[in-house]
């Protein structure tokens, strides 16, 4: 039973006393697994473009967005720089000094081509009195990530991961911040020279991350001759999601009051559908490429982007069709084929249904947001993959799947996982509006039976966790999603602060 105090709890995060029986119910009967019929390969659910259409689709591009059109480039910025750094945390707590594992001794090596360098060199001969070579020299290797990480220094280890000075320019070195306003300068901007970016921050360095952005825009603003507009968003309370103990009732702390836990990327769901825009590019705060490796990230932004609005083209036209009520059979049938070869829209029932059944199904399936989501070739990297999936409705659609969502115990399915040749890199392009200007409400295409639940502590007691649908997995479940193969150099992600010493950050 939730006490008085509860339901004040709930009112003030704006979360109704139905969605908490909701939750606690996903404890109780966990996730099912997405039923998954086969990896998507080329040509089998991801489209291959051969370059000379490639051209084709950065034409459209550039011309769709010289035209009066809000597009918007978001990135997911809520990411605590502190996991980059876990090794270096671990090395500062270790009973040795000098580094031992592979890791650290990489770290130390390359030290001088990180390009928050001299920066660092700063505070240690402030602090230390030595520069980095002599703290080297004379085995004071702690003290180096001490000002690297904690307060007294550069204090990274509290940043946002966007505040990390990520690549060196003979001018000055860029944080991912900066990547990004860079990156969306060249593929965004429209007739009037206007970008529009949108960050989601954690709430406790909203303040901090904007004075960041502000301080450093003008520089990025005079390079590419750009009139930034920048918004910013944090996650909802109304997002968070119960806590409970092992027994799955409510968890309550030291004061007897209910815990929440922040509800996982999947809420961001809200935080792009608050935003006024016809098309908006996703892309995450640490996959950036000095400006020297942008080219290919740029024209196949392009190219997703003409992609993109090409197919809403169809689409549009198709509604319009189907409202007018002047269609011909085989209007219907190009329709069906639509569906099947350009969206990998299934039905085995499709030849089942009547005229007017069949119409309303196509009606059904257009009218939804769209999505044309990059893939790159697998190479080892940690997480979700494209694969054709059974929907609710019994019909098949493609979907990015994380492994924990895939019945790993079944031989058939585990090696459809092992056989995937692609990964999804989060490079994706989405169109939020119907062929009426409307947008679409995106909370009511998020798949409700997905989720995710994990085991975490608190105050020294066990407790459950549960985390919402992923951003690209279950919270666009029920999208039109296309996939497009694009080339390994568009992903360069920096999971740990030794990401940035690949050549790609170089």
């Amino acid at each position: 039973m939730l006490s008085a105090n509860d339901l004040n709890q709930l009112t003030l995060r704006g979360i109704s006393e139905k969605e908490i029986e909701e939750q606690l119910a996903c404890f109780e009967k966990g996730f099912p697994f997405l039923d998954i019929t086969a990896p998507a390969s080329a040509g089998k659910g991801i489209t291959v473009i051969p370059q000379e259409k490639q051209i084709d689709y950065v034409t459209a591009w550039d011309r769709y967005r010289k035209e009066k059109k809000r597009v918007f480039k978001f990135v997911p910025a809520s990411g605590a720089a502190s996991r980059m750094f876990m090794e270096l945390y671990a090395f500062l707590s270790a009973g040795y000094e000098a580094p031992v594992t592979g890791y650290e001794q990489a770290f130390f090596e390359g030290i001088g081509k990180f390009a928050f360098y001299d920066r660092l060199n700063d505070v240690c001969l402030k602090n230390e009195g030595a520069d980095i070579p002599a703290l080297l020299a004379t085995g004071k290797y702690k003290a180096i990530v001490a000002n690297l990480l904690e307060e007294k220094g550069l204090n990274y280890g509290r940043y946002p991961k966007g505040m990390i000075l990520f690549h060196a320019y003979p001018q000055r070195p860029r944080s991912a911040i900066e990547e990004h306003l860079a990156e969306g300068a060249m593929y965004t901007k429209n007739n009037c020279g206007e970008v529009f970016l949108h960050f989601t921050v954690p709430a406790e360095q909203d303040a901090s991350f904007k004075k960041f952005v502000a301080r450093h825009q003008r520089l990025i603003d005079e390079k590419f001759s750009v009139l930034y507009t920048i918004s910013y968003s944090v996650q909802k309370p109304c997002t968070d999601r119960i806590a409970v103990d092992m027994e799955n009732q409510p968890f309550r702390d030291e004061k007897g009051e209910l815990l929440f836990r922040p509800g996982g990327h999947g809420a961001l769901i809200e935080n792009l559908n608050d935003l006024d825009a016809d098309v908006v590019f996703i892309k995450n705060i640490d996959n950036v490429a000095p400006d020297s490796l942008k080219y290919s990230t740029v024209i196949f932004k392009k190219v997703i982007g003409g992609l993109l609005v090409t197919l809403q083209e169809r689409i549009f036209a198709y509604l319009e069709l189907i409202e007018s009520g002047k269609y011909a059979h085989k209007q219907v049938e190009e329709m069906i084929h639509f569906l099947q070869d350009d969206l990998c829209v299934r039905n085995p029932d499709i030849k089942y249904l009547e005229d007017a059944e069949l119409i309303l199904y196509i009606r059904n399936k257009l009218l939804r947001p769209l999505r044309v989501c990059g893939m790159v070739r697998n190479s080892g990297e940690p997480g979700g993959g494209p694969f054709l999936a059974v929907n609710s409705d019994g019909t098949v659609s493609l979907q990015i799947v994380e492994t924990s969502q895939i019945d790993m115990d079944d031989p058939l399915k585990r090696k459809m996982v092992e056989e995937n040749a692609y990964f999804n890199p989060v490079d994706i392009v989405c169109a939020l509006k119907d062929h009426k200007g409307k947008k679409y409400h995106l909370p009511d295409y998020v798949d409700r039976n997905t989720g995710f639940i994990s085991c975490k502590s608190k105050e020294g007691k066990r407790l459950k966790a549960l985390e919402m649908p992923g951003l690209w997995n279950g919270a666009m479940s029920d999208w039109n999603t296309v996939f497009v193969e694009v080339p390994v150099e568009t992903f360069s992600p920096v999971k740990t602060v030794n990401d940035l010493l690949r050549p790609e950050h170089q």
